[in-house]
């Protein structure tokens, strides 16, 4: 049996810097989370469709998942990267919350359902 990959943590303030260099953020909240807050910038793709979106996921970017403390999108991550064998997915240690902790932005206008 494959040893299990560990999921690599990236801090807010490590995620802002290479969100700079173009790595891709995907937050995997649902619907009612993200439309009252979001990461600017931050891909919305819901975890409960993972298998449908997980696919189109660039494999020459870094792509760092987020949710709201960092715990559903450590599982996805997880997902990524034992099962599709993905190589080039962070977990935003603590999410939302610990990005708006560190006084990053956060986008709270409202967002009329796609």
């Amino acid at each position: 049996m494959d040893q299990l990959k560990p999921v690599p943590e990236v801090t807010p303030v490590e995620a802002q810097e290479r969100i700079a260099q173009g790595a891709l953020l995907v937050d995997i909240r649902e619907w009612a989370e993200w439309a009252e807050s979001r990461i600017p910038g931050a891909e919305y793709k819901p975890m409960s469709e993972l298998n449908d979106w997980y696919q189109d996921l660039p494999e020459d970017r870094v792509v760092i998942l987020q949710c709201r403390t960092g715990n559903r999108s450590g599982i996805a991550a997880n997902a990524l990267i034992n099962q599709a064998h993905m190589t080039n997915v962070y977990n935003l240690a603590g999410g939302i919350v610990s990005w708006d902790e560190a006084g990053l932005p956060i986008d709270a206008t409202p967002v009329a359902r796609l």
